[in-house]
C-alpha cells in the first residue's frame, strides 16, 4: 500500500490514507474503520486477511484515517471522509467505480457517505452500524444491554454532548435521518448476538431505505456479537468474501 496525506486540518495531525490497487481493479472500496470513534486505525483489519482477500478478488482499497471523538466532534468525521473522497476522485488510481465498506463506527460514517456525498458511490457495505443514535439506547435495552445516553457514552463523545442535550446533532449523525430515494445499494450485515450495536439498528436502515425505494439486504450472523468475535479465520472469509462480491456486482 502506498501512504497519502490526504488533509492537513489547521491544529489536526495530518490526515492519511492507504492506498492499494490490484493491477486491473476497476473498482476502489473505501474502508472505514471501527472503535466507537474514539479508537481505532485505517490499518486495523476487520477480519484477519482481509486486505489480502480484497486485492485477491481485484478490488482497490483505500484505507481511511479520521478524526476519532476526543480530538473533534460530529461533524468532523463524516467531513473527513468527504474529503478524503475528493481527495481519491482525483488520485489517478484508475479506478471507475467507488464503494464504501464500514464496521461499527466506521459503518455509521460509511452509510452517511453514501447517502449525502456528491461523489458518487455505487454501494455500501456496512458491518454492524449504528444508524439511529435516538433508538440505540432502546435497541440495547430491547436486547438485554444497558442503554447510555450519557456525555460519556460512545455516541455522546462523538457528539460532545448528552444525546438529549443536542438532538439536532444526533439526529444529523444518524445514518436513518439522510435516507434519500436513489441511495445507492446497501449490504448490511450484522450478529443476532450483538448487545453493543444490536441487529435493530441495522434493520431500521434497512426499513428506511426500503420506504424510500432503495436496494438493501441484510444478513444477519447467527449468534455473532459486535465484531464478530465468535467467528474464526476460517468462518469470517465467507462473510468477508460475501460483502466484497457485493461491492463488485451492485
Amino acid at each position: 500500500m502506498s501512504e497519502f496525506v490526504y488533509a492537513r486540518v489547521p491544529g489536526f495531525r495530518p490526515l492519511s490514507l492507504d492506498l492499494s490497487v490490484p493491477a486491473g481493479a476497476t473498482t476502489l472500496c473505501v474502508y472505514l474503520h471501527g472503535g466507537g470513534w474514539r479508537v481505532g486505525s485505517r490499518r486495523e483489519e476487520p477480519a484477519a486477511g482481509f486486505f489480502d482477500l480484497l486485492a485477491s478478488m481485484g478490488i482497490a482499497v483505500a484505507a481511511v484515517d479520521y478524526r476519532l471523538s476526543g480530538e473533534a466532534v460530529y461533524p468532523a468525521q463524516s467531513s473527513d471522509v468527504a474529503v478524503a473522497l475528493e481527495f481519491l476522485a482525483t488520485a489517478g488510481h484508475g479506478c471507475s467505480r467507488t464503494v464504501v465498506w464500514g464496521a461499527s463506527a466506521g459503518g455509521q460514517l460509511a452509510a452517511i457517505a453514501a447517502l449525502t456525498q456528491p461523489v458518487p458511490i455505487a454501494a455500501a457495505v456496512c458491518w454492524y452500524p449504528p444508524t439511529d443514535f435516538d433508538a440505540l439506547s432502546k435497541d440495547i435495552a430491547a436486547v438485554g444491554g444497558a442503554g447510555d445516553r450519557s456525555a460519556t457514552s460512545r455516541e455522546g463523545q462523538l457528539i460532545g454532548a448528552a444525546l438529549d442535550e443536542r438532538p439536532e446533532l444526533a439526529l444529523a449523525a444518524s445514518p436513518v435521518s439522510h435516507v434519500r430515494p436513489g441511495a445507492p445499494p446497501f449490504l448490511l450485515v450484522h450478529g443476532t448476538a450483538d448487545v453493543a450495536v444490536p441487529a435493530r439498528q441495522s434493520e431500521r436502515l434497512a426499513e428506511a431505505l426500503r420506504a424510500a425505494g432503495g436496494s438493501v439486504e441484510v444478513d444477519l450472523i447467527p449468534g455473532a456479537s459486535h465484531m464478530f468475535p465468535e467467528l474464526d479465520t476460517q468462518a469470517i472469509r465467507p462473510v468477508v468474501r460475501r460483502s466484497a462480491e457485493f461491492l463488485l456486482t451492485s
